[in-house]
């Protein structure tokens, strides 16, 4: 196992060889802090029915909040419901695994977006994580939570879900007993996002590479 999370940490930082590395001190206020995926579980799972490239896979997304003298991820996790947290908090409460995390900015022309976004996030702190992936006002999930930052700006568009296994043209097996467990049927069809979906977005690029050695 160990072997096998060393090889695909390689392929994934491999699919991110020309990026740039970014250290504490490069980060901005509005930057959003990408997790890449795991192969396995809920991570796994995520991820075969919302990976949009073959090199780039994501299971979790928090926004930088920057002040004078700390960096802060605001986040809906799935341990701990919407917080805001150290960066070092964010890392280790996410178990990032071989320094998989990846920054992205807004593009100059939607800068404004982010103080806005900031304030919104704020304001849904508190919150507890939303388990059944179904939008509601009450509970969030991870790209949820950053969409609704940027709504009154238009940054993100959801998109109708789907839990659709590529690999079987089937239903994902582990949503479809996710699911049953919570007695409601697979929302396939319904609005939502995630995050492989934001990272996709036009208004984005890739800042670089956020390394555990820059802690």
């Amino acid at each position: 196992m160990k072997i096998f999370t060393f090889i695909t940490g390689l392929l994934f930082l491999a699919s991110f060889a020309n990026a740039q590395n970014v250290t504490l001190n490069d980060l901005e206020n509005g930057d959003l802090v990408f997790v890449g995926a795991e192969k396995a579980n809920l991570s796994g799972a995520i991820n075969r029915v919302t990976q949009k490239k073959d090199s780039i896979a994501f299971d979790h997304i928090g926004i930088i909040e920057k002040s004078v003298d700390s960096i802060f991820v605001l986040h809906a996790s799935s341990k701990k419901g919407s917080i805001k947290e150290s960066i070092q908090a964010f890392y280790q409460s996410e178990k990032v695994a071989d320094n998989k995390i990846v920054v992205y900015r807004l593009k100059n022309n939607f800068q404004k977006a982010i103080p806005d976004a900031i304030l919104f996030a704020e304001k849904m702190l508190g919150k507890p994580y939303n388990w059944t992936y179904i939008l509601n006002d009450s509970s969030y999930y991870c790209s949820d939570f950053i969409e609704r930052c940027f709504r009154k700006n238009h940054i993100f568009t959801l998109e109708p879900m789907s839990f659709i296994n590529p690999k079987t043209n089937k239903t994902d097996e582990f949503w479809m007993e996710f699911y049953k467990k919570q007695n409601l049927e697979v929302p396939e069809g319904k609005l939502g996002c995630n995050p492989n979906g934001l990272a996709a977005s036009d208004k984005l690029f890739l800042a670089g590479i956020l390394s555990i050695n820059t802690y």
